[in-house]
């Protein structure tokens, strides 16, 4: 999710709300994290100033994602307005979730029969597309 900042408060609240009680949080050693686990988590810290990994502790599968989203948005996207960073998101997580593998493939047709299941029902609309939602015409 798009957050407006990485302060303490802000990382906190977002954990507390969207990370279920006595999960293994695993993160960099940016300072905003060390703090903003509340008790009731499992934190483990990778310090990549001296290693990347340590045993199953390690950022590679977040920072592979964040990978992948900033070339979609510098390459294939370009122009993204600030308002829909969050739909450019969702779309990479579900792109990032939908992956497969060598041992479980999924095909282009699996994937998007499973992004059409998902979308079935719902209404994007135009005034929602481009921000003017709630304007009226003049």
């Amino acid at each position: 999710m798009v957050i407006p900042d990485v302060k303490r408060a802000t990382l906190q609240d977002q954990m507390l709300n969207h990370v279920a009680g006595g999960a293994t949080v695993y993160t960099d050693d940016a300072t905003g994290y060390r703090y903003a686990l509340a008790e009731g988590f499992a934190h483990e810290i990778i310090n990549h100033a001296e290693e990347y990994v340590r045993g199953q502790v390690h950022t590679q599968g977040i920072e592979n994602f964040w990978s992948l989203l900033k070339r979609g948005l510098r390459g294939t996207y370009v122009a993204v307005e600030p308002f829909h960073l969050e739909r450019y998101v969702d779309e990479q997580v579900f792109r990032y979730n939908n992956r497969g593998s060598k041992e479980y493939p999924v095909s282009d047709f699996a994937r998007f029969t499973m992004a059409m299941s998902q979308v079935a029902g719902k209404r994007l609309t135009y005034a929602e597309v481009t921000g003017k939602v709630g304007e009226t015409a003049n």
